[in-house]
């Protein structure tokens, strides 16, 4: 969300919480995910739901295309990536906890997140951003896909980032790689 805040020039406080200790976030929200966004007495969590209260609150710069259909297309493609791209990687942290984690179901799951990789690249053809201009794709896609193109930073032992950075292998030539830097530079709150 420090991009979405950033494209928007809204100043945010965050708060950082371990992530072995969610319960700062339970406490506030009644649930365990992150983000979440408190203003007053107002509590919304989970990403597009978040990404909808700014651009309500905040519509200039937009983080959705004006034209009713190219808008629409960027709302399926966030559904699609919140509901259906982040299973995997998601399962493949459950798994890899339980005491017998099953290798055939995590190299499934692995296959899917490798199989997703020219989708993005086919949506970077001829194009900076994934929907032409900079918006709501890039800001729910950018925090997952960045590792495949950065890696984890020093010192960052969280599973589920290393978890991306293995089962995301991009070639050299990938315009992923042009993309994450393009958005890397954006400014965050």
């Amino acid at each position: 969300m420090a991009l979405a805040a950033g494209h928007k020039a809204i100043a945010i406080e965050w708060v950082d919480v371990d992530p072995s200790d969610r319960s700062p976030i339970e406490a506030v929200s009644g649930q365990q995910l992150v983000p979440v966004l408190v203003e007053g007495d107002e509590t919304v969590s989970d990403s597009p739901v978040i990404i909808d209260w700014l651009e309500r609150r905040f519509p200039d710069p937009p983080l959705y295309p004006d034209d009713p259909a190219r808008g629409a297309e960027v709302r399926v493609f966030v559904d699609w990536f919140n509901n259906v791209w982040k299973r995997p990687p998601n399962l493949i942290a459950a798994e890899e906890e339980k005491p017998k984690p099953d290798t055939a179901r995590i190299a499934e799951l692995a296959a899917r997140m490798r199989g997703s990789i020219p989708l993005f690249e086919d949506l970077l053809d001829g194009r900076d951003y994934l929907f032409g201009e900079f918006g709501a794709a890039d800001v729910f896609a950018f925090p997952f896909l960045k590792y495949a193109v950065f890696g984890t930073p020093p010192g960052d032992e969280e599973r589920f980032h290393q978890i991306l950075v293995e089962h995301q292998p991009l070639d050299a030539g990938s315009p992923l790689h042009a993309w994450a830097r393009r958005v890397d530079a954006h400014p965050r709150s």
